[in-house]
């Protein structure tokens, strides 16, 4: 009995260790489908939610935010682990996988809620996505119209969008893949970033 006791214990112990690991980011990259689509597949990232960040409102719904008069962003939560996954893969994936160079618009999707940004929770972020943007900047040679701003800035947490906007771009494949191909995302990423593009 004591056995299985201390044995349950150090289950518990374990799990909790390895919860107190995962660190949270979050991004805006325009069509949070797509964004969410990309960074689903960095090694290391264990959960991703779409949702939206940066407004005004309350758990707003995603008809409210598309209308722009809430001050959010389509956005990606991502929770990972950073013994497998650097930060600074999680913004090479964001980067390499929107336009950033645009002012409330990527490709197809236009208007505020459009708008690319980066949410920091520690200090340690917000240095890296503030340098990781001057050398993006460098490389293309444009303005990087990114926002990067603190999550206590904003006032309002981070609000998970309605289930089926969760991991579209796997539920409603079909969908997905004409929107993709529609808007024209793919060619506009590759002759942005080359074969980097995600």
């Amino acid at each position: 009995m004591l056995r299985r006791f201390v044995l349950s214990a150090v289950v518990a112990l374990g799990l909790m260790a390895g919860a107190a690991q995962a660190e949270v980011a979050v991004f805006a990259g325009g069509c949070f489908w797509s964004t969410q689509k990309a960074l689903d597949q960095v090694p290391g990232v264990s959960k991703t939610r779409v949702g939206f960040m940066g407004g005004s409102v309350k758990n707003p719904s995603y008809s409210q935010v598309v209308r722009g008069n809430t001050g959010h962003v389509e956005s990606v939560e991502v929770t990972y682990d950073p013994k497998k996954v650097s930060y600074q893969t999680l913004l090479d994936t964001f980067w390499h996988s929107t336009d950033p160079t645009t002012q409330a618009r990527v490709i197809c999707d236009s208007g505020e809620p459009y708008r690319t940004a980066i949410f920091t929770f520690n200090e340690d972020q917000h240095k890296a996505a503030v340098a990781s943007k001057a050398a993006v900047g460098k490389e293309l040679g444009k303005p990087i119209r990114t926002l990067i701003v603190r999550s206590t800035e904003t006032g309002l947490p981070f609000y998970p969008a309605e289930d089926y906007h969760q991991q579209y771009w796997k539920t409603h494949k079909a969908q997905y893949d004409r929107y993709y191909v529609g808007c024209g995302r793919g060619p506009a990423l590759k002759k942005l970033w080359g074969d980097k593009a995600k």
